[in-house]
């Protein structure tokens, strides 16, 4: 399994270096065929770094939609995301979810305790993003909103005793390399590649992510 961590210290985690947001963006919908848009950015105020929204207690500074149309505005055109972040350079990148994936949303901990399960499982992960606000993101194929609460019961656990969070459509993930105010940036658990480009389904997954959790809490 291809750049997994075995345990929770980040500095082990790949980083992207040397690309700008643009690049970045540009690849993730020229080379994955994801969604992206902007999002905010980070500002620096009085040698502070602020969320562009201007809310002095944003919960995600720099890391989240700039615009409350946000799903229209997200494209799959490398063209048209380049244009976007030209006229913005230092806006984040934000994902729909729902779209070209869904994504999996587990606590750090349980995530890597989940990691090194699959790893012993031999199973084919897609990528995972390891966000500074401590949650990991389990890139699935569309369509998990809808089946990982019955998969969950049927392994035992009630959905709503576990930590374990779906994004669908209408909801969005940050992508390497945003960054979450002075708290870091969201990294890489798992890189996209040319192994993981087809996505596993939310069912192959679902078991050891809902053993994690259920261990974690």
């Amino acid at each position: 399994m291809e750049e997994t961590i075995a345990g929770p210290e980040a500095a082990q985690i790949p980083k992207q270096r040397g690309e700008s947001l643009l690049e970045t963006a540009v690849r993730y919908a020229e080379e994955r065929h994801w969604d992206v848009f902007p999002g905010t950015w980070l500002e620096a105020v009085d040698g502070v770094q602020r969320c562009s929204c201007g809310d002095t207690a944003c919960a995600a500074p720099g890391a989240h939609p700039s615009r409350e149309d946000w799903a229209t505005q997200a494209t799959g055109s490398a063209t048209v995301a380049r244009r976007m972040w030209q006229k913005q350079p230092a806006a984040s990148i934000l994902l729909p979810t729902g779209r070209t994936f869904d994504a999996i949303s587990v606590r750090d901990t349980a995530g890597f305790l989940a990691l090194a399960r699959m790893e012993r499982m031999e199973l084919t992960l897609g990528p995972v993003t390891l966000t500074p606000d401590r949650r990991m993101h389990f890139f699935v194929l569309p369509g998990a909103t809808a089946k990982v609460p019955d998969l969950v019961r049927r392994l035992g656990w009630a959905p709503s005793s576990l930590d374990l969070v779906v994004l669908g459509e209408g909801s969005f993930v940050a992508a390497p390399p945003t960054r979450y105010g002075s708290s870091g940036a969201v990294q890489w658990a798992c890189r996209p590649t040319a192994a993981n480009r087809w996505l596993p389904d939310a069912e192959e997954l679902i078991s050891p992510l809902a053993y994690a959790c259920g261990r974690d809490r």
